[in-house]
């Protein structure tokens, strides 16, 4: 969290910078996941965004974070369209796919909100599965420990 307050406006900031922080951590990537103003700034480099919104608590949504990717890490991405979260269990088999050949976090999100995949249980027979996600709303306190003993910090 940074200690910076991007309450109401940056969950898919933060979204990004668990990708990018995946990226970082495998090694395929040698910069540190990229700040607020860091997104901004690529975003207007690219020439997406003016640069008004630079320091701005403007939000940015699925395409912005794949410009991003793309400008600072060179990694590609790909969007998929579905009505609501409801209709998430119906892109398992594709989502597991991913997962087993990419295994990067996948950013999901809509109107104001966005979240972060980290994971899927599919059970091909039944089609019953589950989601692991990461919610980027959380704005407590550093709960590192909490978090690692399995305790619940929502």
């Amino acid at each position: 969290q940074d200690k910076f307050d991007d309450c109401g406006w940056g969950c898919a900031y933060r979204s990004l910078q668990t990708l990018c922080s995946w990226y970082a951590r495998q090694h395929y990537a040698a910069r540190p996941p990229p700040s607020h103003r860091e997104v901004q700034a690529a975003l207007v480099q690219i020439g997406d965004k003016e640069p008004s919104f630079i320091g701005s608590k403007q939000w940015i949504g699925a395409i912005e974070l794949g410009f991003v990717l793309d400008a600072l890490l060179g990694v590609s991405h790909r969007v998929l369209r579905v009505g609501s979260g409801d209709e998430l269990p119906s892109l398992a088999r594709q989502i597991a796919h991913h997962f087993d050949t990419q295994g990067t976090p996948i950013m999901i999100g809509g109107g104001v909100l966005a979240y972060t995949l980290l994971g899927i249980e599919h059970e091909e027979r039944s089609g019953r599965c589950s989601f692991l996600i990461l919610d980027p709303h959380y704005t407590g306190g550093e709960e590192v420990k909490k978090v690692h003993a399995g305790g619940w910090v929502g």
